[in-house]
């Protein structure tokens, strides 16, 4: 198997499990896929799409990686526009239970890693990413993070980019450092931001 450098992003819908377990099948099976593809179309910068796994999407890029500001902005976009997807659909389920507070339940995070030796295995239709960073950006979604909301971005990119296009790429919070121990895999680093502020 050829290995090569692979950006790695993961949107993952967080309230997932509480929200298909409360509202009505017909309302479920509507929502979640209108926040998927949203956003799948959102996607400005090239990223392809290995797999769907139910509430988030496994994006990954090869080649040389975007400027900072850019990863950066297509991680807002992502963000903006899963939130106004959501209020689209709040009113046009409005009347139904649990509508009102599809804003309330659901949100989304997004893990950002880079490795420089995964793998990509065609199975079908499908690409499936092979390697332990590929691991390591799946076990990032569990966290010490406080809050369901928030932009995490490895060591693994952070090392990639000047330290200046870092620092001024997050005019509307501060980014924080964080850390966590896996099994098998050691301390992993990583920095986040909450993504809150940036829905009025």
């Amino acid at each position: 198997m050829e290995t090569q450098p692979t950006l790695i992003c993961i949107p993952d819908i967080s309230g997932f499990t509480r929200f298909m377990s409360d509202a009505d099948i017909e309302m479920s099976a509507s929502v979640v896929p209108a926040l998927l593809n949203r956003i799948i179309y959102s996607n400005k910068i090239g990223l392809k799409v290995s797999e769907i796994e139910g509430d988030a999407v496994l994006f990954y890029k090869t080649g040389p990686l975007p400027s900072f500001q850019t990863l950066i902005e297509q991680c807002r976009l992502f963000y903006v526009e899963f939130y106004n997807q959501l209020h689209a659909l709040k009113e046009e389920y409005k009347g139904k239970r649990l509508a009102s507070v599809i804003p309330d339940i659901l949100g989304l995070k997004i893990i950002v890693h880079y490795g420089k030796e995964i793998g990509a295995i065609p199975i079908g239709q499908s690409i499936k990413l092979m390697g332990e960073d590929v691991i390591i950006a799946h076990r990032l979604l569990k966290n010490e993070i406080p809050g369901s909301e928030y932009l995490l971005i490895s060591s693994g990119v952070l090392d990639e980019y000047d330290q200046n296009d870092i620092q001024h790429s997050f005019e509307w919070g501060t980014l924080l450092k964080g850390d966590e121990k896996y099994k098998h895999l050691g301390d992993i680093s990583y920095s986040y931001i909450h993504l809150e502020p940036l829905v009025p």
